[in-house]
């Protein structure tokens, strides 16, 4: 198999596994606040246009699929930062990536609260921050020198970083506020990137 055919194979199965997530969120909301467990696979499937099968092929519970699309976004946190000018202060790198991964599009209120609101959900929300702490990580550890499997400073910051993200969303989405996500997102991640590494030797 060529690479073009390789390259629309997967954008093919990640349209698929969008197209499913969208249809489970969607279905979730339009349930109401205990919307999670009203929704069943069949209804999921039958909307994205999918067999049952096919649904099963791709997420392994209702959480899973709803929260796909978060998982997908935390998983390219990473890659959004390395992608910034080498050159480019740190703590500035980093606002500027996550502000480009998480606020185009502006994260959809409805489907936040959903997730934020149901244990289940943002648990799974959670565990996908979680995963992605890693690929930050290396990404902050490339632009610093440092070593992810020797030194606190990469991945501490990387799980700073991840838990400033789930605070702004929670703090966009609570009553009365009139900010945008960007500007509670940039806000919150002012307090918790440092520009450089701290000075002194690292945990061996």
């Amino acid at each position: 198999m060529n690479d073009d055919a390789m390259d629309l194979r997967a954008r093919n199965r990640q349209g698929t596994r969008e197209a499913i997530s969208h249809a489970a969120l969607r279905l979730a909301i339009e349930q109401g606040p205990n919307g999670l467990a009203l929704v069943r696979v069949h209804d999921i499937a039958a909307a994205a246009g999918v067999s049952p099968r096919t649904y099963n092929n791709y997420f392994s519970s209702r959480a899973e699929a709803i929260c796909a699309f978060q998982a997908d976004q935390a998983g390219r946190a990473g890659q959004t930062l390395r992608s910034r000018p080498a050159d480019e202060p740190l703590g500035e790198a980093v606002i500027a990536a996550m502000i480009d991964l998480y606020t185009d599009p502006e994260p959809d209120r409805a489907g936040l609260r959903m997730i934020t609101s149901t244990p289940e959900l943002e648990g799974e929300a959670l565990k996908a921050f979680t995963m992605a702490e890693g690929p930050l990580a290396e990404a902050i550890a490339a632009r610093t020198g440092t070593d992810p499997t020797r030194d606190l400073f990469p991945t501490v910051t990387a799980a700073a970083v991840a838990g400033a993200i789930r605070v702004a969303g929670r703090h966009w989405l609570a009553p009365g506020n009139t900010d945008s996500f960007a500007t509670i997102l940039r806000r919150a991640l002012s307090y918790v990137v440092p520009v450089t590494p701290p000075d002194g030797p690292q945990d061996q």
